[in-house]
């Protein structure tokens, strides 16, 4: 295990960190010495493609990835980034009221920032932001109806 490199829950480890032994008990049960003690695990999902795993040891659950030369130039080269949407405008997705406004104009928004409150069919929707942008202008007002596919908000690149 010496000098390998893991990401283990999304931090990337260099070298053993206090790992003495890896004991394969069989294709899905192991036994890993720690720091002087011993843990018990076991093999939940693996996936060779991406070389990724889950283990569960002492009942908690881990996700392992082996990191290959490819991620670090694939990370270097910016292709592991996700793509996020760039907001233009934002219409009604059904019909009802706005109860109210969550942004105001000169506002920027990511992804899942709540937008405005929807009144439909004696309902309240909170509509989020499906990418990111600033807000340019809010078409509509508090209280007012809406129908289907009309314009309540637009963004500025």
């Amino acid at each position: 295990m010496a000098n390998a490199k893991y990401i283990i829950d999304g931090e990337k480890l260099d070298g053993n960190y206090g790992f003495s032994q890896l004991n394969w008990l069989d294709r899905s049960f192991f036994e890993i010495e720690y720091m002087g003690k011993t843990y018990h695990g076991e093999v939940v999902d693996a996936q060779t493609e991406d070389q990724k795993m889950t283990i569960k040891i002492n009942q908690r659950t881990f996700s392992i990835k082996k990191e290959r030369p490819i991620d670090e130039l694939i990370h270097e080269m910016g292709l592991d980034k996700k793509k996020v949407k760039k907001l233009h405008q934002l219409k009604s997705p059904m019909p009802g009221r706005i109860l109210e406004f969550a942004v105001n104009e000169g506002d920027e928004v990511d992804l899942g920032t709540p937008l405005l409150t929807l009144e439909a069919m004696k309902m309240e929707n909170v509509i989020k932001s499906e990418g990111v942008g600033t807000v340019k202008k809010l078409v509509k007002q508090k209280d007012e109806v809406v129908e289907k596919n009309e314009l309540i908000i637009e963004f500025e690149n």
